[in-house]
């Protein structure tokens, strides 16, 4: 890395980072509430009425097109770090729903007059280098010269139509399964303060540039029922979407949930992000903490996860199947965390 680099913290740019940046989930509601839906075609198979991770176009009997975007301001300093931890989170949400990706596009806004070109250059890099591994090229996109860092990737992909795995299809009984441990943005915030250790840093690079594949094995199993990926409005909110979306109530055991050791320590020790409070302002009317929980349980569950893991909604019998799946492509913290249940949309934890 050249000296020029090393004095440049591109966290310094942003006023938020990854998935932390995302827009309040009750701003966001109001606004698409707001937002006239016309002349849908039929062949539109999943829209913006469940809050699903893409949109998915049926294009014959046995493929369907699934489109999505996803882009953010820096979430760590090094650039080449950036842009992988950016790319793996646009194509997580083609996996979310059980496709294959087949290309992207790159979308990038810098401001050019405050980082250099090499800078830049290896942001496109790292994006470039986590497509390569999906298997995908880069195939065109879009620049403009911006006050913050914004990288990220349109992703598009392919799924037999009768394999879709939407948000809003779990039935009760259903066990949850998370892929990947929590604790992404509280181990961002400690970075962002300049305290995270070596060891946490690589833990969360680790963890946020692992690409989602188990999805497409995921999404030849029928029974498993829902799927999403947990990112900017935490484990909470995204479960909360497959509660509405389902009209189930979910029950989550605190005690099961995975979480990169290390931001358990910073957590009880202050350290979280803004948008923890904004997401629990969006949605925390619907969840249920234990009597006596302490502040730090909340931000926990609340915290925005930049790339992070599937969740997923299968029937019982497959558990095993599902978690063997998970083992097999390299996530050894993925784990059971709860049930879902017949009532009113609500997310317990106990």
């Amino acid at each position: 890395m050249t000296i020029l680099q090393d004095k440049i913290r591109l966290t310094e740019f942003s006023h938020g980072g990854g998935c932390g940046c995302k827009i309040a989930p009750a701003v966001l509601t109001q606004l698409l509430a707001a937002t006239p839906i016309r002349g849908l075609p039929k062949e539109l198979l999943v829209g913006t009425e469940t809050s699903d991770d893409a949109a998915v176009y049926k294009l014959n009997d046995s493929q369907a097109l699934v489109a999505t975007t996803d882009f953010f301001t820096p979430i760590v300093d090094d650039p080449y770090d950036f842009g992988r931890i950016a790319a793996t989170n646009a194509i997580s949400d083609i996996y979310a729903m059980g496709a294959r990706p087949i290309f992207a596009l790159a979308l990038v806004g810098m401001p050019l007059d405050k980082l250099p070109l090499e800078v830049i250059g290896k942001i496109l890099a790292g994006g470039e280098s986590v497509c390569a591994e999906a298997g995908i090229p880069i195939a065109g996109g879009h620049s403009i010269d911006v006050l913050e860092p914004i990288y990220g990737l349109v992703a598009l992909g392919l799924v037999d139509p009768a394999k879709i795995k939407r948000n809003s299809t779990a039935k009760s009984g259903d066990v949850l399964v998370l892929g990947k441990p929590l604790g992404v943005g509280i181990l961002s915030a400690a970075l962002k303060k300049g305290r995270l250790s070596d060891a946490g840093y690589a833990a969360m690079i680790e963890s946020t540039t692992k690409l989602n594949t188990p999805g497409v094995a995921l999404a030849d199993m029928p029974a498993v029922h829902a799927l999403t990926d947990v990112t900017g409005f935490g484990l909470a909110g995204h479960l909360l979407e497959i509660c509405r979306g389902s009209k189930l109530t979910a029950e989550v055991k605190l005690d099961d949930l995975p979480v990169i050791p290390e931001a358990i320590d910073w957590l009880k020790q202050g350290v979280a992000t803004g948008a923890s409070d904004r997401n629990w302002k969006g949605y925390g009317q619907d969840v249920t903490l234990p009597a006596g929980a302490p502040d730090w349980q909340r931000k926990l569950v609340t915290d925005p996860q930049t790339s992070g893991g599937l969740l997923v909604a299968c029937a019982p019998e497959a558990e095993q199947a599902v978690l063997a799946e998970f083992a097999r492509q390299g996530f050894a913290q993925a784990r059971r965390i709860g049930q879902l249940g017949t009532g009113a949309a609500r997310l317990y934890f106990s």
